[in-house]
């Protein structure tokens, strides 16, 4: 009875949000960047990184700068390499890495905001309080001092990233289950004999998952916002690596010669972050259980 209450309910989200037509094309776009990503490492591995050796980092300086062009439908960047092959290659870590990054976040500030709102008083005052001095810091500059101090890498990245965005999840956890906590099955949970913690992940951040899924699928696109801030300040991936922020790094000396090693790269980040914006809203609709059509 129990799953099939849960197939109704996400058959239900299913159905609203197909309505949300915008919604449904940001899905297909995501859809399609991850298929590009698993294509590309499946690629790598099939031709031992020969793909990536020829087209994505090996570099023809007689051919820099080069044009748009049938053999080259988004040109060739300031060393010559090709674009189009850059870009799909750098869909894996930007796509990937900020997913992994909100991944952690969701995790570690779902925990810390169900322990705040489900013990309140002392608990919540000391981990709410830390949230707030987390948050009077912009995620941006939180993420590039925890890389500086930590060193340049990818693990560094995602930790960075993780850590500036906990104190969101955490208030948006919190908030939820202050709301949840106050339900008669929790009360009744508690009259049978469950302990805290079987009542904290069985029963409360289950039903406080509507607007963590909505502030989760937002804050992908702020985590590959940062990765490609990062990137682009020297501080994220580093090349020969692609990455669209170390791309728009490497081409700003080039804008004039080359409009396309810009506005290529910038424009696989405009559409990734409007896609998952699209997404995200289309979701907040369709989770919302006030909406009956």
């Amino acid at each position: 009875m129990k799953q099939t209450k849960q197939r109704s309910l996400w058959g239900e989200v299913w159905r609203r949000l197909k309505k949300n037509k915008l919604a449904l094309v940001g899905l297909g776009f995501l859809v399609l960047l991850f298929t590009v990503a698993i294509t590309t490492i499946i690629i790598d591995g099939v031709t031992h990184g020969g793909i990536y050796n020829t087209y994505v980092i090996k570099q023809n300086l007689r051919m820099r700068l080069q044009a748009p062009s049938l053999q080259q439908p988004f040109g060739l960047d300031e060393f010559g390499r090709s674009i189009l092959y850059r870009m799909l290659w750098a869909i894996r870590y930007s796509l990937f890495m900020g997913t992994a990054a909100i991944i952690m976040s969701t995790i570690a500030g779902g925990v810390l905001g169900a322990l705040a709102g489900y013990y309140g008083k002392m608990a919540d005052n000391s981990i709410m309080r830390f949230m707030d001095i987390l948050l009077a810091i912009p995620s941006m500059l939180l993420a590039t001092a925890i890389v500086a101090a930590l060193g340049t890498s990818l693990v560094n990245v995602l930790i960075a990233i993780a850590i500036s965005y906990i104190p969101t999840f955490a208030r948006t956890v919190r908030a939820s289950v202050l709301t949840v906590k106050e339900q008669e099955y929790i009360e009744a949970a508690r009259a049978l004999g469950a302990g805290d913690f079987r009542i904290i992940f069985k029963y409360i951040i289950p039903n406080s998952m509507a607007p963590l899924i909505v502030q989760a699928t937002l804050g992908v696109a702020g985590a590959i916002l940062s990765i490609a801030g990062l990137s682009f300040l020297g501080l994220g991936i580093q090349p020969p690596t692609p990455e669209w922020g170390s791309m728009l790094s490497g081409a700003r000396s080039y804008i004039r010669e080359g409009w396309h090693i810009t506005v290529i790269p910038g424009l696989g980040i405009m559409l990734t972050i409007l896609a998952l914006n699209v997404l995200g809203d289309g979701l907040r609709d369709a989770l919302d259980p006030r909406l009956k059509t």
